[in-house]
């Protein structure tokens, strides 16, 4: 062996040794939608007193924290989202009611003095603003009323006591952001059972001091001798100030009590709402979703025998197509496998749905490079029929790999902007596209490198031409070249087909038009199991006797029936949930996604803006590699198949949401790796023969790409066939997308890219481009650059 084989080899082998340690060392760490549970995203709101920004959005994480730890939830986990979001994760929550009524009820906390009784039309008007505000407290955390943020007036507030008495209050005195503790005890010793007791901060403790001293000063007995505790609009304690304190002396921080007929639990809740209750800001949800354990673990199970069975299709196939080289490149794709997981597991990415589905779709974009080689290893074997098998396969890899590089750069670029565009989900699936492109790269130029070499030294693997896979050209190389068709003489008659195919793809839009998610329309879309068969009109019709007219019902999988409606608290949903059980008896929640209009306006805008960068990174990355002629028609390609793409989904009626936002970006880095394949033999060819007219250089090199091109389809179509079939309903839509875009991409980059550059050059005055210069040429002196394997000994 050389040493650079003996080098690959060695890395090689470390790499995997190391992946296999962290394979069964490591467990992945799975995301909610496939352990199951509930996801919230809060957004912080502005106050009189604060403004949402990043430092105030970290103190009421951390308050929310202190709640959540409450439900006695295992491992949640609450992280901030740019300056005024917090992402909340519930593993294992089914029913995400307790939580929201928990969050619901963080509103500001604020501390009164009670200025006497109140009047009866104040309290009937507030107990209206009340319950309104009740009815809301799983939608929306810490709603404001008309007046301040602490609910107080110009006039004062009027809230009914703890016995339902109403009471009037003084403005704001303290808020919770001053309180540093609160716990429950039981004082056996003096028998004034379950109390609270309350701790403040320095100036907090001074002003709580102040405001019992002055309450102290009223005879016992008078209201105004109370304190109110108030939270969300909701007068949660109102002690009287024991007799024992003066007038104006008023209680230390440390030494506060509130007694009572507490029972434990009251003691407790009282506790957590006054030292939990202390937000820094109102918050809102404004989105929630909560996955069933069994959708998860059916969508793992879905997603491992879809990449078994693909994998092995394509496993299979390189192996008929390129014999003995096809099945080290199998092993190679096998170690692709391995890494790809390790990495994911070592580097403690959130594996989620789309994530999986990524990594399940990067094995077939994984054969890519390795066909790019064997393919040009054929044409350098074929054009100097006295080479060795050695020096074709290293020729091979010297001359693709330039495509390899910018066919994975864009792929690159595409994973980038999913994670920094995307939301959610979504984000991991660019994580895990990223992963798998550099694991596919590593498996290509190292690993296969390392074994088609070592293979390659053997004389029996030399000789032996049909075992190889390298010697023979294939049979659709050999069937273009004697037939030679002129793909390129009438380019225009190309772009009529795909200015055809686009306008039918407007036409779906325009007619029937496009089915956003709830995603990008806010709303509420559950999905629900049900023991015994329910039929969707009698579904309908039993929603609307229980109130729900407006519920769009719709079957999603194996009977199970998918709601979908404007806006749906926690509390209707339970209703809606029982209606449909009277019917169709138990029933289970399998996927609920709730999104606040805001937010659907927001992911919306973000969809459209994510499309145009990703447009326009692609045009700049291609303008810099390639001619501005070759950049464009690239880009207008990829335009033409995202028209396509969401055209077929208009027709078809599928749903458009931040998935297929995923797949789309995905498939325009998938057109232009195919169209930058072309491009850069194009390139290649034209620079030897500067006096060839472009279309005949352009058809050659669209002739001698096509095996490569069908061959990497093939790879990849196998993979999302799978995905499509055994994947369920969770990735039916997204493998969907993906194999009609990649259909379309590989039409494109071939049949619209090209004869749209033939085109452009047509009005272009720049020249052709220039041959590049072997390295061993200095100041005129022409010397041939040796192959590596060959020793240069002649006879």
């Amino acid at each position: 062996m050389t040493r650079a084989t003996t080098v690959r080899a060695v890395l090689a082998a470390a790499v995997l040794l190391v992946s296999v340690l962290i394979t069964l060392t490591m467990s992945p760490r799975l995301g909610l939608d496939l352990q199951g549970g509930t996801r919230m995203v809060l957004q912080a709101k502005d106050s009189d007193t604060a403004k949402a920004d990043r430092e105030s959005t970290d103190r009421t994480l951390e308050v929310l924290r202190q709640r959540i730890d409450s439900l006695g939830v295992a491992e949640p986990t609450l992280t901030r989202s740019g300056e005024d979001r917090i992402i909340v994760e519930l593993p294992d929550v089914q029913d995400p009611r307790k939580a929201a009524e928990v969050i619901g009820r963080t509103a500001q906390l604020s501390f009164h003095a009670v200025q006497g009784p109140g009047t009866e039309p104040e309290n009937k008007a507030n107990d209206k603003a009340n319950d309104k505000a009740n009815d809301k407290a799983n939608d929306k955390a810490g709603a404001e009323p008309d007046g301040k943020a602490d609910g107080t007036t110009g006039d004062g507030l009027t809230l009914p006591d703890e016995q339902g008495r109403p009471l009037a209050l003084g403005p704001t005195r303290l808020s919770g952001a001053g309180v540093k503790d609160a716990t429950a005890a039981f004082d056996g010793q003096q028998g004034a059972g379950w109390t609270v007791s309350l701790d403040f901060h320095k100036k907090a403790g001074r002003d709580w001091t102040r405001l019992t001293g002055e309450a102290a000063c009223h005879p016992v007995q008078d209201d105004r001798r109370r304190v109110a505790i108030v939270l969300d609009q909701k007068i949660i304690s109102s002690p009287q100030v024991s007799p024992s304190v003066g007038c104006n002396v008023g209680l230390p921080s440390g030494s506060t009590q509130i007694t009572g007929s507490f029972s434990a639990d009251e003691a407790r809740e009282l506790a957590l709402l006054i030292k939990g209750g202390a937000l820094p800001l109102p918050v809102e949800i404004v989105e929630q979703r909560t996955v069933g354990p069994t959708l998860g673990a059916a969508a793992i199970d879905a997603s491992a025998r879809a990449a078994l069975i693909g994998a092995a299709a394509t496993a299979l196939f390189i192996t008929i197509v390129y014999r003995l080289f096809g099945a080290l490149a199998a092993v190679a794709l096998a170690s692709y496998g391995l890494i790809s997981y390790a990495a994911l597991v070592a580097l403690g990415v959130t594996l989620t749905l789309p994530g999986l589905a990524g990594f399940v779709l990067a094995i077939g974009m994984a054969v890519d490079a390795n066909v790019l080689v064997f393919e040009r290893a054929r044409e350098e074997y074929a054009q100097h029929p006295g080479r060795t098998l050695r020096s074709s396969l290293t020729a091979g890899f010297r001359g693709a790999w330039s495509a390899v590089a910018d066919s994975n750069v864009t792929t690159l670029i595409a994973a980038g902007l999913l994670f920094f565009l995307g939301s959610g989900p979504v984000k991991g699936f660019g994580v895990t596209l990223a992963i798998g492109v550099l694991a596919s790269m590593f498996s290509a130029l190292v690993i296969a490198r390392a074994l088609t070499e070592i293979a390659a030294r053997s004389r029996f693997v030399s000789d032996y031409r049909g075992i190889n896979g390298i010697a023979s050209p294939g049979r659709v190389r050999t069937w273009l070249t004697r037939r030679d068709p002129q793909l390129m003489r009438f380019p225009r008659r190309w772009l009529l087909v795909s200015a055809a195919l686009v306008a039918v793809a407007v036409l779906g839009i325009v007619v029937r038009g496009v089915n956003l998610g709830v995603e990008f329309t806010g709303g509420r879309l559950v999905e629900y199991s049900t023991s015994r068969p329910v039929e969707v009109e009698r579904a309908r019709t039993v929603l609307a006797d229980a109130g729900f007219g407006d519920a769009e019902v719709t079957t999603a999988g194996a009977g199970d029936l998918s709601v979908r409606t404007g806006k749906l608290d926690n509390d209707d949903e339970h209703a809606l949930r029982a209606a449909l059980a009277k019917e169709g008896g138990e029933t289970t929640k399998v996927r609920d996604e709730l999104i606040g209009p805001s937010l659907g306006d927001e992911l919306r805008r973000n969809a459209l803006i994510a499309l145009a960068i990703a447009v326009l990174v692609q045009l700049a990355y291609l303008v810099i590699r390639f001619r501005w002629t070759f950049a464009v028609a690239s880009v207008g390609a990829l335009v033409h198949d995202v028209i396509i793409l969401v055209g077929a989904f208009a027709w078809l009626g599928r749903t458009i949401d931040g998935i297929f936002l995923a797949a789309l970006l995905t498939v325009i880095g998938y057109s232009v790796n195919d169209s930058v394949v072309v491009f850069d033999r194009v390139r290649e060819l034209w620079a030897k023969a500067r006096r060839v007219p472009i279309a005949t250089v352009a058809n050659r090199a669209v002739l001698q790409t096509v095996p490569r091109t069908v061959n990497t389809g093939m790879g990849a179509l196998f993979i999302l066939t799978a995905l499509a079939v055994l994947g369920g309903d969770s990735l039916a839509d997204f493998a969907l997308a993906l194999l009609i875009g990649i259909c379309v991409g590989t039409y494109s980059s071939v049949l619209t890219a090209v004869p749209a550059a033939l085109v452009l050059e047509q009005s272009s005055k720049a020249p052709p481009p220039a041959r590049k210069r072997a390295s061993g040429r200095r100041s005129g002196t022409r010397t041939a650059r040796r192959d590596p394997l060959d020793n240069g000994a002649r006879v």
